[in-house]
């Protein structure tokens, strides 16, 4: 890490530290804001219709709760991934050889240059199509979901334990 810490200040400058921080921060709204929301609507909406008899005594078990964090997991991620995309190809910019990685063309010959989000954006689009915002979410979701559903159930535990009841739709 110290290597790549000091090539990067070296090589880049101290500013090359922060490319790709306002999509990251940009993307973390939406990306929190619906985990939570579609987690708890989805709660919510199974307590209430008791659907195939997942909830008993307005409660839901974990794999109920595994579920819900999941799926909620998958629309928060499936919505902010475009985000994630380009703030990965902002930071890789100074890099070597960026170019053929990003494209996937194995070319390099032709520099990547962004000036700002907005134009990662728009290059991304235009010359490999919107379907390249979405480059490698299958297997980025295969480590998030999980992650996603297990931390709900962890939160839902951590609150029963305190006592705590917090429902956002309330």
């Amino acid at each position: 890490m110290f290597h790549a810490l000091s090539t990067v200040l070296r090589e880049e400058g101290p500013r090359a530290l922060y490319k790709g921080w306002l999509p990251s921060v940009i993307g973390v709204v939406p990306y929190v804001g619906l985990n939570f929301a579609v987690y708890e609507s989805l709660k919510d909406w199974l307590i209430k219709s008791k659907p195939f008899g997942l909830a008993q005594d307005s409660e839901l078990g974990v794999t109920t709760r595994l579920a819900c964090g999941a799926a909620a997991g998958t629309i928060g991620q499936t919505v902010a991934y475009p985000l994630d995309v380009i703030r990965r190809r902002m930071q890789m910019v100074g890099w070597n050889h960026a170019a053929s990685v990003v494209a996937g063309d194995g070319r390099g010959k032709t520099p990547l240059e962004y000036t700002g989000m907005v134009d990662a954006f728009r290059k991304t689009v235009r010359y490999e199509g919107f379907g390249a915002l979405y480059k490698g979410l299958v297997p980025n979701s295969v480590k998030v979901v999980p992650s996603i559903a297990l931390g709900f159930v962890t939160y839902e535990m951590v609150k029963d334990i305190l006592g705590v009841e917090i429902r956002i739709s309330d």
